[in-house]
């Protein structure tokens, strides 16, 4: 999410135009015809809706959301404490996630479903009445390219999670919500690759975006790469990231020199050349502020933190995954505290520490930004489509470990896809990766039975939230529920 520090004044009020529609099966209700079209005529109103859709991203990647939940948990990288803060999703659903039990009746499957549904409701409702407006055609475009990447992004991650699900593109009614029935995935996914294409050919170059963090034409055409591999074209995905890294590669975007530059609190660390899309925190009370440092931290450790959230505890697995020299390890994980003088073994992650955060309640109002999309990323999607592992080795050669296909290099993974998937794993460990990665390539079930998780090719989906199939019985469930 992109948004300048002189805009985030607009971001709380921009709520005003989208609250109260939470009730409703899918949250696509519109609040009124009336008071929605007397609201979208100004560029102004324009700017206040844009910068409400783009804090939807600040519920869909929460610690407790839907990728940072699904991503991990359902992983080999992360465990839930048994005391972990609950709120109105209970430890119980959390544990779940972990212990694949998950039910139709789970509050996370439901709260997922309605957070990309709202999310995806702020897009249509921009989409819809920006069509009409007096405003130059340059900004309309903008505009437009914005909400589609946005909305690619939130279908993209629904599909993942649900598989077919209703393909909404533009706001409807309650009553017409509760007469939709699914779509096929692959009917989802023509119209993401559809909004991801027009994004890409109506967003301004990496560098001219209107407000630092909107997205761009690189961003739009690496999550379209993206895509495309999920759904196996490597073909295409190989076409759409080459021109990604021959268009961009050391001009606008490259590796940091550092990997610990990518991580910390302070305007050094935040839109580097490595970040193609980014989340924007700015840390306080009063202000958009992240959570990780808070919810990813022991419960009961209370010299680390003030307070701990207990999710996405690292397990040794993860942890034991790194090479001995590779200095990302000390980076990404912290092996436990001390309390009272005693050293206490947990794992957690090192990513978003903010020590100098101050509490807001049971919180922490830290001010590290969160990387949907980074350069390295790129490379080693690079790598998965078109079977060259000079784009792997740059990411092993920024942190100084022998290259594939040389010696010193883990003989454990003997093929590029091995090497990829290792690469992934301990590069973007704790980022939200690993579960989606392996359900791409078609490992999830094999690597996550043989460290004991009661997985099959069923729990590859989340099954459809029981209280939206009460509210609309159109809506089939996903087999194995």
């Amino acid at each position: 999410m992109m948004i300048k520090n002189n805009l985030y004044k607009y971001i709380l009020a921009a709520g005003i135009l989208f609250t109260g529609c939470k009730k409703d099966f899918l949250e696509l209700a519109p609040i009124s015809n009336a008071n929605v079209n007397a609201i979208y005529k100004s560029q102004q109103d324009f700017d206040l809706a844009t910068n409400a859709a783009y804090t939807s991203l600040y519920e869909v990647y929460a610690p407790k959301g839907p990728i940072s939940f699904t991503g991990e948990l359902l992983s080999d990288n992360t465990t839930v404490t048994t005391l972990a803060i609950s709120g109105s999703f209970t430890i119980v659903d959390q544990q779940a996630f972990r212990d694949y039990t998950i039910f139709p009746t789970n509050t996370g499957v439901y709260n997922f479903w309605v957070t990309l549904y709202s999310a995806i409701y702020k897009n249509n409702i921009v989409l819809d009445k920006i069509a009409g407006a007096s405003l130059s055609d340059a900004y309309k475009n903008q505009i437009i390219g914005e909400m589609k990447f946005l909305r690619g992004l939130h279908y993209f991650n629904l599909v993942q999670l649900y598989g077919g699900v209703p393909l909404v593109t533009k706001p409807i009614s309650g009553q017409e919500a509760y007469a939709m029935s699914r779509s096929t995935a692959d009917e989802v996914y023509a119209q993401i690759i559809s909004d991801l294409e027009d994004a890409a050919g109506l967003l301004t170059e990496p560098g001219s975006e209107p407000a630092v963090g909107r997205a761009n034409k690189a961003a739009a055409k690496t999550l379209l790469g993206k895509v495309y591999l999920t759904k196996g074209d490597k073909a295409k995905a190989g076409t759409v990231l080459k021109e990604v890294y021959d268009s961009y590669n050391g001009s606008r975007y490259d590796l940091l020199p550092n990997y610990q530059g990518l991580f910390g609190n302070s305007a050094t660390f935040k839109n580097t050349k490595e970040s193609i899309f980014e989340i924007q925190y700015l840390g306080g009370i009063g202000n958009p502020y992240s959570t990780y440092w808070t919810v990813f931290a022991p419960f009961e450790n209370f010299t680390i933190t003030k307070y701990g959230g207990g999710m996405n505890m690292v397990t040794d697995d993860l942890y034991n995954e790194y090479e001995t020299s590779d200095p990302r390890r000390s980076i990404s994980i912290s092996n436990g505290y001390t309390k009272n003088g005693v050293f206490v073994p947990i794992k957690f992650q090192n990513k978003w520490v903010d020590a100098s955060a101050v509490a807001d309640g049971s919180l922490e109002a830290a001010n590290n930004n969160f990387i949907v999309l980074r350069y390295a990323d790129v490379l080693l999607m690079l790598t998965e489509a078109t079977g060259d592992v000079q784009y792997l080795n740059k990411v092993r050669s920024r942190v100084g470990l022998p290259a594939y296909g040389t010696a010193g290099y883990p003989s454990q993974y003997n093929t590029v896809a091995l090497a990829v998937e290792h690469e992934r794993r301990v590069e973007f460990a704790l980022e939200f990766h690993r579960w989606f990665d392996l359900k791409r390539t078609n490992r999830a079930v094999t690597v996550l039975t043989a460290k004991g998780k009661t997985v099959n090719q069923d729990k590859m989906l989340l099954p459809i939230p029981d209280y939206a199939r009460r509210q609309n019985s159109k809506l089939s469930q996903n087999p194995g529920y």
